[in-house]
């Protein structure tokens, strides 16, 4: 998938941050202001996948997202997990967004 090619470097992109677990980068269709993904390098393809031997990664998506924003000075934000193409994921690689610049509704969608 295009995810697993960002992160083998196959194609290009913003990235904001990668560590040994995961890989931060800039939405190419951006949502919001500030619309970046989160994305484990392992494959997984949707939330609903996850094992409980993937905790690890899941609790360190979320710390990722704190990072990030902190080092970015975002206080505020929104940090959306779409699971299935019912709910509007469409690339099958777990990922985060992290929506931010602009106000958000509730309820979304």
């Amino acid at each position: 998938n295009i995810f697993q090619k960002i992160i083998n470097k196959e194609i290009p992109a913003n990235i904001i941050y990668e560590d040994k677990l995961a890989l931060v980068f800039d939405d190419i269709s951006p949502q919001a202001p500030v619309h970046m993904l989160v994305i484990p390098k392992k494959n997984i393809s949707k939330l609903s996948d996850c094992e409980k031997k993937d905790s690890e990664i899941l609790s360190h998506l979320l710390l990722v997202v704190k990072i990030i924003t902190d080092k970015l000075g975002i206080s505020d934000y929104r940090v959306v997990i779409n699971n299935g193409s019912e709910a509007g994921q469409t690339v099958f690689h777990l990922h985060l967004h992290i929506l931010a610049g602009r106000n958000f509704g509730w309820p979304p969608g």
